[in-house]
């Protein structure tokens, strides 16, 4: 999955969607995100562990990481960052640690700051087909991601 269509485009029914209000400035949330000595610190779900292999977190960068369950099953992962606008999005590609692989899924997560110093964190996971979707959903992806939000809250509200 080389040619992503234009988010605006994407059928609705190959996506997950994910928010969460979070209790701090929008620019300190961001910042977990951008910054790679913070995010491998609450990245991913409960009892996974983060192991960084290489951080390069710009535009055409990438991370590779594993993340190891509590049972010793190991995922390696690779995320390449596509578009970082500042306290606004970060947008990856979101796949195995692989060239070229076919199960990678397109992910924007958006910052909107609220009235009251809160921010709205909004990941949108894109996949290339229903099925994909279907499976992603099946292996825990929403139960997943809603931890990862959680463990990004308490990371920030600790900060």
């Amino acid at each position: 999955m080389t040619d992503l269509s234009p988010w605006a485009d994407w059928p609705l029914d190959r996506e997950i969607v994910l928010t969460r209000l979070i209790d701090a400035p929008r620019s300190l949330v961001y910042r977990a995100w951008a910054d790679p000595e913070q995010i491998p610190l609450w990245f991913g779900p409960d009892d996974h562990a983060i192991d960084t292999l290489e951080m390069d977190l710009r535009v055409g960068g990438v991370w590779r990481f594993t993340m190891t369950t509590s049972d010793g099953t190991v995922y390696p992962n690779r995320m390449r960052f596509v578009r970082l606008e500042e306290n606004a999005l970060i947008e990856v590609l979101h796949g195995d640690d692989k060239d070229d692989d076919p199960g990678r899924f397109a992910m924007i997560v958006t910052f909107d700051e609220q009235a009251n110093g809160k921010t709205v964190v909004t990941l949108r996971q894109m996949h290339p087909t229903k099925a994909q979707r279907a499976g992603a959903i099946g292996f825990g992806a929403v139960e997943y991601g809603f931890q990862t939000l959680a463990k990004l809250a308490a990371h920030v509200g600790a900060a």
